[in-house]
């Protein structure tokens, strides 16, 4: 029989991270934070880390795993949460992951094994300056469904990541990202995973978003984002996260960094 592990996963602010702890006081379980922001130092308030008193004693994985200025990769994701998964279960507790990073997590519960991309920095570079625009974003994105529609259904033609992400893949592989995710799922899962989705009525989910906005600020998040920039020069993924872009895009206009 393949060992069970726990994946809790739904949207910001849904109570995750309360019902994890808890969870894990409960069954001898310890912690693989799901979150692509998470894994990096610095980024502690804007990412939502818990603090050591509200991790309870439980021990928590992929945390602070990473520098901003360094590419991380849901490859580099996958590999490293299996591997704390292996910690886990090795010590006889159960793993409990968790978190809102949808690819991230389906990485683990499908087994997509990612192709290894070489990452063409002139390509981005090119695809990131016409993105700049609404003009130049709906041309990639218009670009992109005809390489892969089924991908391109998946999301809304305003997320550049996911459209720059089909476009390179398609680019480097001459594969669509919808063939080579179907091609790796066919791979079995090295665990049973059991997974719990979160529900939350808008309303109050919404409302508790903007009070976490609000302790976001009053805890320091603009100096927290500021200090980032003036520690670190380059920011491959880092800065794509919701929260710390609008920050950046701030800073940007009001000349403050």
């Amino acid at each position: 029989m393949k060992p069970k592990v726990i994946v809790i996963v739904g949207p910001t602010a849904s109570g995750k991270t309360a019902l994890s702890i808890d969870l894990a006081k409960r069954i001898n379980g310890q912690i693989v934070s799901c979150d692509s922001m998470q894994i990096y130092k610095d980024m502690t308030i804007g990412s939502a880390k818990p603090t050591v008193n509200e991790m309870q004693g439980i021990k928590h994985y992929m945390i602070d795993v990473a520098s901003p200025n360094e590419r991380f990769s849901v490859a580099d994701y996958k590999k490293q949460a299996e591997e704390c998964i292996e910690k886990i279960l090795k010590q006889n507790k159960i793993p409990i992951v968790v978190g809102g990073t949808g690819l991230y997590a389906d990485s683990l519960i499908y087994n997509i094994e990612y192709a290894d991309i070489k990452f063409d920095k002139k390509y981005r570079e090119n695809l990131e300056k016409k993105a700049q625009t609404p003009e130049g974003l709906q041309e990639l994105y218009k670009k992109a469904y005809l390489i892969d529609e089924e991908a391109c259904k998946k999301i809304s033609a305003n997320d550049k990541k996911r459209i720059i992400r089909i476009l390179e893949i398609y680019n480097q592989t001459g594969k669509t990202k919808t063939f080579l995710d179907k091609e790796s799922k066919k791979n079995e899962t090295k665990y049973d995973y059991k997974v719990f989705a979160i529900d939350i009525k808008r309303e109050i989910l919404y409302d508790r978003i903007n009070k976490r906005v609000d302790e976001m600020l009053a805890r320091g998040l603009l100096e927290e984002v500021k200090g980032i920039l003036e520690k670190y020069k380059e920011f491959p993924t880092a800065m794509q996260a919701i929260g710390y872009k609008e920050v950046v895009e701030y800073f940007e206009r009001s000349n403050d960094i």
